[in-house]
């Protein structure tokens, strides 16, 4: 529950600490006060939107704290979630820049909105006489017979099986679109294949064949050049192996007597060592150079069939049109996978759905007893209320399709009046009517879902008298159970409170500035006298306030 309020530099409050009792608190105040003012600050700790526009004149940064009492409302788990540290007495603050950029912290560490806003709401509900339109909306209809029922967990497995269902059947279109588009991809992909497939390349191949082109060629020049090499070195008697082998021995007899003859001669042994090796070499080349039209013709036919699919495929190797073959058999196993992947969708899409009806069964099933339970319960609370024969039915239909929530179609139909038929509530209810109908809900609501704070902004305004009273005893009840802040303006409902704060308007300074006070029994015997006579007190308001205070 909300323990301590603190507010700085929000619109018109300077600096404001409040200190709420865990039963049933009271904010009154003149219009205009600021009542509102104090409200809008707290929906900052509730994660509303905000702006530069709501600091005070002339300051940098506004700032609201709360400190909320969370033993045993089973919070751990959201803290181990959002790695946050845990603490029974757990502090929240917004800060509002002058920029407008806004921060949020949970007992001092730093998260989003988002998570500043998912956690205040396990917390705190406020209620305005403004959210009587909310009856018109089907989430929140849907949303009041799920906390009736408490289906949050059986609620939170179907949306998780629908989410699952709405991404696989997301799936199964794209996946279908791919394969007729596809398709018509398909026997161009085949073709390809089948060309570069019957090619059979072969990296390096190309480098090969064009070496090998160019020796066939020349073929006959190549081989005369070898002859004339070969001959001049192998001759017998005039070739220079001949002549080279002459030298050498001429050199070696003088060697052992003339060193310098020594070293030519086994410098020239060793040119003609490699001398002979070349001539070797020469001889095997010149025997396997042929000029054979058959190899020719072939090895620039296979050329020319390489050079065509380079061409084709815009590519600048063999290596690259291997590449391509396989990548176009790669999509083309997609192509003819896709078949398989779309049956398992669609087996997946049925079961999912089975699944999910089963869960949106359970679901119907809970709402329409959670309806009953609501139906008696609003209409007992109506009868209280000074709406003595009125008809509240929740009726409960069920889609043809699955839908986010279930398959429930929820209308609330309602008439004032005996023996009128009952009709969509928010074409045939009053504001007064809707007004009571909403803090009935909001009553039963609030004991089912077992949250620590409410918080009520003037539900009872356009009424009085008994049905004043009768609007403070439900508010009573409630705090019995849970801890209740309710701004009012009827003193039937305002001396039913614990603890009672009074708002007013400061203009004593250079500003008008928004301030509250704690009432003491006398003070709340004046403020709830002044509720009833207006700006002039008279005794008999006096015990009235008395009265209503004893009661």
């Amino acid at each position: 529950m909300l323990q301590k309020l603190s507010i700085e530099n929000y619109a018109l409050i300077d600096s404001l600490e409040l200190q709420f009792s865990d039963t049933l608190n009271i904010i009154t105040g003149e219009t205009g006060a600021g009542k509102s003012i104090l409200l809008g600050a707290l929906g900052l700790l509730l994660g509303n939107r905000a702006d530069a526009n709501v600091i005070k004149n002339g300051k940098k940064s506004c700032i609201v704290e709360g400190e909320f009492q969370i033993t045993n409302y089973n919070l751990d788990l959201f803290f181990a979630k959002n790695d946050l540290d845990y603490n029974d007495n757990t502090v929240v603050r917004r800060v509002i820049n002058s920029s407008g950029k806004s921060r949020a912290y949970i007992n001092d560490l730093p998260v989003s909105i988002s998570i500043l806003k998912e956690f205040v709401s396990k917390l705190v509900d406020i209620h305005s006489q403004h959210q009587t339109l909310q009856i018109a909306d089907e989430e929140f209809r849907i949303n009041v017979c799920d906390k009736i029922g408490n289906n949050e967990d059986t609620l939170r497995g179907y949306k998780d099986t629908y989410s699952r269902l709405k991404g696989a059947q997301s799936e199964l279109k794209i996946a279908e679109e791919a394969k007729n588009s596809s398709a018509r991809d398909k026997e161009w992909l085949m073709f390809q294949i089948e060309e570069l497939s019957i090619a059979k390349l072969e990296k390096g191949e190309l480098l090969e064949l064009e070496t090998e082109l160019k020796e066939l060629s020349n073929a006959d020049e190549i081989k005369s050049a070898l002859t004339v090499a070969s001959d001049t070195l192998g001759a017998d008697e005039n070739g220079l192996l001949s002549t080279l082998k002459s030298i050498q021995v001429a050199l070696d007899r003088v060697g052992n007597v003339y060193p310098f003859a020594a070293n030519i001669a086994s410098r020239v042994k060793s040119s003609y060592v490699e001398l002979k090796d070349i001539e070797d070499e020469i001889s095997d080349k010149m025997y396997s150079i042929e000029s054979t039209p058959e190899r020719l013709s072939f090895v620039e036919e296979r050329l020319n069939t390489i050079y065509t699919l380079q061409q084709k495929h815009r590519v600048q190797s063999e290596e690259e049109l291997i590449t391509l073959l396989e990548e176009y058999n790669y999509k083309l196993s997609q192509i003819d996978g896709s078949d398989d992947r779309i049956k398992e969708l669609k087996e997946l899409i049925n079961t999912l759905n089975i699944e999910a009806t089963g869960i949106a069964d359970k679901l119907t099933k809970s709402r329409g007893e959670a309806g009953v339970i609501l139906s008696k319960y609003i209409e007992s609370a109506l009868s209280g209320l000074g709406i003595e024969n009125s008809t509240f039915i929740v009726d409960i239909n069920k889609s043809e399709k699955l839908r986010s929530s279930g398959q429930d179609i929820i209308n609330i139909l309602f008439s004032a009046n005996k023996n009128l038929p009952a009709r969509a509530i928010d074409k045939v209810a009053s504001g007064g009517e809707l007004s009571r109908v909403m803090l009935a809900l909001k009553s039963l609501v609030a004991k089912s879902s077992k949250l620590p704070t409410i918080i009520f902004d003037e539900i009872d305004t356009g009424v009085s008298g008994q049905v004043a009273d009768k609007i403070g005893n439900i508010v009573t009840e409630l705090s019995n159970n849970m801890q209740v802040i309710n701004i009012t303006h009827l003193p039937q409902v305002a001396s039913k409170g614990n603890t009672h704060w009074y708002v007013y308007k400061d203009n004593s300074g250079e500003t008008t500035t928004t301030c509250i006070i704690l009432l003491d029994e006398v003070q709340r015997v004046e403020q709830i006298a002044k509720m009833i006579s207006g700006s002039q007190i008279t005794q008999a308001a006096r015990d009235q306030a008395i009265l209503l205070l004893k009661k």
